[in-house]
């Protein structure tokens, strides 16, 4: 029993799910809680991305796209045609789905620098489509949301939102977890080590990845619907270029193939803009010298270079103890 608690996946989900439920204790306003939604939102595209960027070894540099639909979708359905905001979430969610998946099915027959071009295509796509398409997005002005509700209960308030997104930050993580320790997870992690390899061995490669590319969308689109409910408002700027590339860089900053990895990138980079702001025209410059300084000494990312360099402490220890024994 004690050793399944200490293990990364169980240890690490209850690890999660002690600072969810104790961090309000820190949050002493409004803002802080509206900053720890956003970090929450973040880390389930980040999760889902690392999922196909990490595991699975398949670059994409348009996600971005998928949130804004999410968002669009929900905002659309439930404030313009009157749908129940669930209702209207999983029926968007279902529609990125397919759109996912009849996408994908020719993107993902592209390699490398190929693959990364055609994601970043279909992302600018997709920004130009909510941009310009005023009489249903509201265009570069954006669109009202009605607030989320379910049962005539109306979620309202950034504390009631925090609860909210922390949940579904926990299923997200387990969501993930199960996926990689599953056979389809092996199977991805094989995908990325060699698809050929994979492919001799009787793995489907395509299927795979398309596979993990329709969760992916999935996991951004959800949370988009989320944001959007939230905020009240949606624009075009959470569909830009720029934001596919801060949800890549959280992913590869926390540690490619580490879903915890993808949880904290998501955190420090949602946050650190926060905490820097304080050196009002230095603040980019501070906030790349982070950047390079995180990359040059933890080159794995921040969670897999820090369990390596534990590891690599505890070996000696081990070795004393063995040694004296």
């Amino acid at each position: 029993m004690l050793a399944r608690l200490a293990s990364p996946r169980t240890g690490g989900l209850l690890a999660l799910a002690l600072v969810i439920a104790l961090l309000p204790l820190a949050l002493s306003n409004n803002y802080f809680y509206d900053v720890a939604i956003l970090v929450g939102l973040n880390a389930i595209v980040c999760v889902g991305l690392n999922l196909l960027i990490g595991y699975a070894g398949q670059i994409s540099l348009g996600h971005a796209g998928f949130f804004g639909l999410g968002a669009y979708g929900s905002a659309i359905l439930a404030s313009r045609y009157g749908w129940p905001p669930l209702a209207a979430l999983l029926a968007t969610t279902v529609a990125v789905a397919l759109l996912a998946y009849v996408v994908g099915r020719p993107i993902l027959r592209l390699r490398g620098h190929y693959l990364a071009m055609a994601t970043l295509g279909l992302g600018i796509i997709i920004f130009m489509v909510i941009s310009t398409e005023d009489k249903f997005t509201g265009g570069p002005d954006g669109i009202a949301v009605v607030p989320f509700s379910v049962a005539g209960f109306v979620l309202q308030g950034e504390r009631v939102w925090y609860w909210v997104v922390g949940a579904l930050l926990l299923l997200a993580v387990w969501l993930g977890l199960n996926l990689i320790e599953s056979p389809t997870g092996r199977a991805l992690r094989a995908l990325h080590s060699s698809e050929v390899g994979a492919e001799v061995v009787g793995i489907n490669a395509a299927e795979h990845k398309l596979m993990v590319f329709v969760v992916s969308a999935v996991f951004a689109s959800v949370a988009g619907s989320l944001a959007a409910h939230y905020s009240g408002f949606v624009t075009p700027s959470k569909v830009t270029f720029l934001h596919s590339i801060e949800l890549v860089t959280m992913v590869v900053f926390g540690g490619l193939a580490s879903t915890f990895g993808a949880v904290v990138g998501a955190v420090v980079l949602t946050t650190l803009p926060q905490l820097l702001a304080a050196f009002e025209d230095y603040e980019m410059m501070v906030f790349g010298a982070v950047m390079i300084g995180t990359m040059i000494f933890l080159p794995r990312g921040v969670v897999p270079s820090l369990a390596r360099l534990f590891s690599l402490r505890r070996k000696p220890a081990a070795n004393e103890k063995a040694g004296a024994a």
